[in-house]
């Protein structure tokens, strides 16, 4: 019992003590600790030898003060994202969660709608979280605007033509053209193409990838054929039959929501995958995975995008220069569903 209760001692002693301890000052003790100011590499060993001794733990609520933090970053989430698109952000979070913990910061969760930003510009008019991490871009980003005219610190998971907001992301454009040209090369001549809300940055990537490799290999493409604002089951399905009636070699959606419904479809009406008629999609998933054949698709690490964002979110509000874009690899897979 008395070694417990000298173990907790230890581990609530403060700056005074330390200071009384060792015979030194405050400041000397606080110096030797953030490795700012002149002081000798014999007292601050001293000082680490103690820390390291009493197992002492700054109390953040009170670094915190001292530095005017509140060592906690924001993450937003779309309130308006539907079930197949949690655990994407599932695994953005998990990814800012894991760089935050590395360096000593806690996340803060809130939601906001395309116009609705009600719940984030209260973390902010709160003092809540010394910065942000926006989980998904859009063509009129009401949440980047409000962020960038307040001149809070922020990183942005997508894409956004506004040089001034920094973004991670995985080079859509460049994943998506690859795996179409894959396609293209292997034979499929009449392609379709099912594309999600065109107010979401990332989908207007994934066209202009699908067009980019119609144009180098100069072959055309069946406008006929592109279906946009792909949103709901109703509009997938209806799309579907008309892509069956044409003929179409290759379907390829640009998500795997879109997917999974558009094999629901091809399923109910007893077309065969990839006998009559090849799939593929621009974002792969479990449940693509999952899926007999399985789904060729663009895969991409979401984790390692949380990751990224949380870190270059983190150097930010201490300061430090990040680089204004940063790409995480894509691979493409390729799978039964185009053989």
């Amino acid at each position: 019992m008395r070694e417990s209760n000298k173990q907790n001692a230890s581990k609530n002693i403060t700056i005074g003590d330390i200071a009384e301890g060792l015979g030194l000052s405050k400041t000397t003790i606080s110096r030797a600790m953030s490795g700012k100011g002149r002081i000798g590499a014999d007292t601050k060993q001293k000082v680490q030898d103690y820390i390291r001794e009493h197992n002492y733990k700054p109390n953040v609520i009170a670094k915190g003060l001292a530095q005017s933090k509140t060592y906690n970053i924001g993450v937003i989430l779309p309130a308006d994202a539907n079930l197949i698109e949690i655990p994407f952000f599932q695994s953005c979070l998990m990814g800012i969660c894991e760089a935050a913990a590395g360096l000593d910061y806690d996340v803060v969760v809130t939601t906001v709608t395309e116009d609705d930003i009600t719940l984030l510009k209260r973390l902010i008019d709160n003092q809540k979280v010394d910065g942000i991490v926006l989980t998904r871009s859009l063509v009129n980003d009401m949440p980047a605007k409000y962020l960038k005219d307040t001149g809070f610190p922020a990183v942005l998971i997508g894409s956004n033509e506004d040089d001034s907001i920094i973004q991670v992301d995985s080079n859509h454009i460049a994943g998506c053209c690859e795996l179409t040209t894959i396609l293209l090369r292997s034979g499929c001549e009449h392609m379709a193409l099912l594309a999600g809300n065109q107010n979401h940055i990332v989908n207007r990537n994934r066209l202009e990838g699908f067009m980019k490799a119609h144009r180098d290999l100069n072959m055309a493409v069946d406008d006929s054929m592109i279906f946009r604002d792909m949103t709901n089951n109703i509009v997938i399905q209806k799309a579907v039959g008309q892509i069956v009636d044409r003929g179409v070699d290759c379907i390829v959606c640009s998500d795997d929501f879109i997917c999974s419904r558009a094999l629901a479809k091809l399923e109910e009406m007893n077309w065969s995958v990839p006998q009559k008629v090849k799939v593929a999609s621009f974002y792969n998933s479990a449940q693509l995975e999952s899926h007999n054949p399985p789904i060729s698709a663009l895969s991409i690490d979401v984790k390692e995008l949380g990751v990224s964002a949380g870190k270059h979110l983190i150097q930010m509000i201490a300061g430090e220069s990040v680089d204004h874009k940063s790409l995480i690899n894509y691979e493409i897979v390729l799978k039964r569903s185009t053989n």
